[in-house]
């Protein structure tokens, strides 16, 4: 069943006060944050959206707080899917499915970059399948919407700063409108 703009909306008014898993913001200022870095790099509406969506999964599967430190891998970039199919076209989705993979991809490429992440999102490579090797990094970034992945990723891992002043939720609901497939 997809979810409307209006379930989305909701899943994160009402869902989205809690905490994003071992880090100094909730669910929602974690969209927010991420999708108004996408912006400021200039992204366009469908990598914007991809940005405010992408952990729209942590909301769908709720696995009760921080479920790293249980040895639970959420899979939540693939649990939101079949809720956006047919809402957004497969670049948001592309980016969002990819967005843990490019952790994966950043970390066999990028020097210092797992050094940087945060304590959760070090268990969670662990839980993910850990750092890709070359060849995997290499089929990873031929991949269609790739590099649109890795830089959402990018904007994921800085969009954990307590109290950041953004445009508010409804100004990237009206973000993803533009980019939806629905009415």
């Amino acid at each position: 069943m997809a979810l409307s703009l209006a379930d989305i909306e909701w899943l994160l008014l009402h869902k989205g006060d809690a905490q994003y898993s071992g880090e100094p913001v909730t669910q929602r200022e974690h969209a927010v944050q991420s999708a108004w870095l996408a912006e400021q790099a200039g992204a366009d509406d469908e990598l914007i959206t991809a940005a405010l969506l992408h952990d729209l999964g942590h909301l769908l599967n709720d696995q009760g707080e921080t479920p790293t430190l249980r040895g639970i891998d959420d899979l939540h970039q693939f649990v939101a899917l079949p809720f956006l199919r047919g809402v957004f076209p497969d670049r948001v989705l592309d980016a969002i499915s990819l967005h843990v993979d490019a952790k994966r991809c950043l970390c066999a490429t990028r020097p210092g970059y797992l050094e940087a992440l945060s304590a959760d999102s070090q268990r969670s490579l662990a839980l993910q399948g850990g750092v890709f090797d070359a060849a995997q990094a290499a089929a990873f970034q031929a991949r269609p919407h790739a590099e649109d992945a890795l830089r959402l990723r990018l904007w994921d891992d800085l969009a954990k700063q307590p109290h950041l002043a953004t445009p508010s939720l409804a100004h990237y609901l009206a973000i993803a409108r533009r980019c939806s497939l629905t009415p």
